[in-house]
C-alpha cells in the first residue's frame, strides 16, 4: 500500500464510522418520537436511512478490504450480491432525496392544502416506485453479469471488463441508469428547491416591509434595537439560501465526480487514475454520512429528541412521554411561526394561518 491507499483507507473508515453512528441516531429518533413517525417526510427519511445503513455495512467495508489487500475481496458470487446492492441502494437513496424535495415544495408552496395533497398513502406509493425503479436497474445488471469487482473503484459495482461482450448494450444501460437516477434527481432538486427559495424570499420581503414600516413609526427606538432588527432581516434572507444550497450542493459535490467518471470511462480510451476512481467513490459514500445532518439531525424535533435521549442515558433528568410531547408541541409552534426559518412541512396546522 502506498500513501494514497493508506489515506483512502482512513477516509473510508471515517466515512463508515460517521455514517453508521449518524444514521443509527436518526433511526432511534424515528422509532422513539411518535410525532416524527406521524409526519409524511418521516417515511422518506426512514427509507433514506435504511439505504445509508445497508450501504455502510455492505459496500463500504468491502471497498476498505479492497484497498487494504489491493485485490479482489471475496468470491465472484458474493461480489455480485454486493454489486447488486450498490446499484440498488444508490439509486434508491437518490430517488428518496427527490421525493423529499417534492414533499417540501408542496409544503411551502401549498401550505393550506398540504395535508390533502401529500398523505401517507401517497408517500407509500412514491416509495414503491423508488423500490421498483431501483430493483429494475440492479436486477438487469446482475442478470446480465455486468456487476463485479472494479479495480478502478476498489469496489463491487458495474464493471466494464465483465460487459465487453455486450458493448453497446452496456453503454446504453449505464447512460440510462445515470440519466434516470442522478440527472433526474438533480433536475427535481433544482426545480423544487429553487421554487421553495423563491417563496421564502417573497415572504422575507413581506416581513422586511412590515419591519421597516414599524421602525419608521417608532421614531424613539434606540439605534441598537434598530440595528438588531436590520441584522435579523439579513440573517433571515441568508438562512433560506444556505439551506437550499446545502440540499443541492451536497448532492452535486458527492455524486457528480463519480457519475462523470463512470460516463468518461465508457467513451474515453485513456486510462483513468485509480486514485481518482477511489476518491470519486469515497465522495459518493460520503453522501450517506452527510444525509442524516442535512435532512434530520439539524432539525428542531430531532435535536430535542437526541437531547432527551442523552439525558436519559446520562440519567440527568427523567424522560417520559409528557416531556417529549411538550417538546414536540413547542417545536411545531416554532416551525409554524416563520416559513423562512425552517422550510419543513407543517405538522399540526398549515402555514399561513
Amino acid at each position: 500500500m502506498d500513501a494514497a491507499d493508506i489515506a483512502a483507507s482512513v477516509l473510508v473508515l471515517g466515512i463508515i464510522f460517521v455514517s453508521l453512528l449518524s444514521n443509527v441516531v436518526v433511526l432511534i429518533c424515528f422509532l422513539y418520537n411518535p410525532e416524527i413517525r406521524k409526519q409524511v417526510p418521516g417515511l422518506f427519511i426512514l427509507n433514506l436511512t435504511f439505504c445509508n445503513l445497508l450501504l455502510s455495512v455492505s459496500n463500504m467495508p468491502l471497498t476498505l478490504v479492497g484497498l487494504v489487500t489491493t485485490g479482489h475481496p471475496g468470491g465472484s458470487g458474493f461480489c455480485q450480491i454486493v454489486g447488486f446492492l450498490d446499484t440498488f441502494l444508490t439509486t434508491n437513496s437518490m430517488l428518496s432525496m427527490a421525493a423529499l424535495s417534492i414533499d417540501r415544495w408542496v409544503a411551502v408552496v401549498f401550505p393550506l392544502s398540504y395535508h390533502s395533497r401529500i398523505r401517507h398513502r401517497d408517500a407509500v406509493i412514491a416509495l414503491g416506485y423508488t423500490w421498483i425503479h431501483s430493483l429494475c436497474f440492479s436486477t438487469v445488471a446482475t442478470c446480465r453479469s455486468w456487476v463485479g469487482y472494479h479495480h478502478l473503484y476498489a469496489s463491487c459495482t458495474l464493471c466494464n471488463a465483465r460487459a465487453k461482450a455486450s458493448g453497446t448494450q452496456f453503454i446504453i444501460f449505464t447512460v440510462a441508469l445515470h440519466s434516470l437516477t442522478f440527472l433526474l434527481t438533480l433536475i427535481v432538486l433544482c426545480v423544487t428547491y429553487l421554487k421553495v427559495l423563491k417563496v421564502a424570499r417573497f415572504h422575507c420581503k413581506r416581513i422586511d416591509v412590515i419591519t421597516m414600516q414599524t421602525l419608521v413609526l417608532l421614531v424613539d427606538i434606540h439605534p441598537s434595537v434598530r440595528q438588531k432588527c436590520l441584522d435579523e432581516q439579513k440573517r433571515r434572507r441568508q438562512r433560506a439560501t444556505k439551506k437550499i444550497s446545502t440540499f443541492i450542493g451536497t448532492f452535486v459535490v458527492c455524486f457528480t465526480p463519480y457519475v462523470i467518471t463512470r460516463i468518461v470511462e465508457l467513451f474515453c480510451p485513456v486510462p483513468i487514475s485509480p486514485h481518482w476512481g477511489v476518491l470519486s467513490k469515497c465522495l459518493a459514500y460520503s453522501k450517506a454520512a452527510s444525509d442524516p445532518f442535512v435532512y434530520s439531525l439539524l432539525r428542531h424535533q430531532y435535536r430535542k429528541t437526541c437531547s432527551l435521549l442523552a439525558n436519559k442515558v446520562l440519567k440527568r433528568s427523567p424522560l417520559n412521554s409528557s416531556s417529549l410531547r411538550m417538546e414536540n408541541n413547542a417545536g411545531r409552534s416554532d416551525n409554524n411561526v416563520n416559513i423562512t426559518n425552517n422550510i419543513q412541512p407543517p405538522t399540526n396546522k398549515p402555514l399561513g394561518q
